[in-house]
């Protein structure tokens, strides 16, 4: 925030001798949030990997020939 968008609370006063120095307050800035996957690529990935070798697995154990 700047000085001028400010209200004036009190009236300056600017010493003639002396030393004059100002006081910065630090302040939070808030960034945009970054939106994130629930799931990685990965993670997708090797699930997918998995229900195939399920069904493979299941493919083979219903067969005809598995069965004799």
């Amino acid at each position: 925030m700047s000085v001028q968008s400010q209200p004036q609370l009190f009236k300056e006063v600017l010493p003639k001798t002396g030393m004059v120095f100002t006081e910065e307050t630090l302040e939070m800035v808030l960034c945009k949030p970054k939106i994130l996957p629930l799931k990685s690529v990965t993670l997708e990935k090797l699930e997918q990997m998995q229900t195939e070798a399920q069904e493979k697995l299941r493919g083979t154990a219903t067969s005809p020939e598995a069965a004799q």
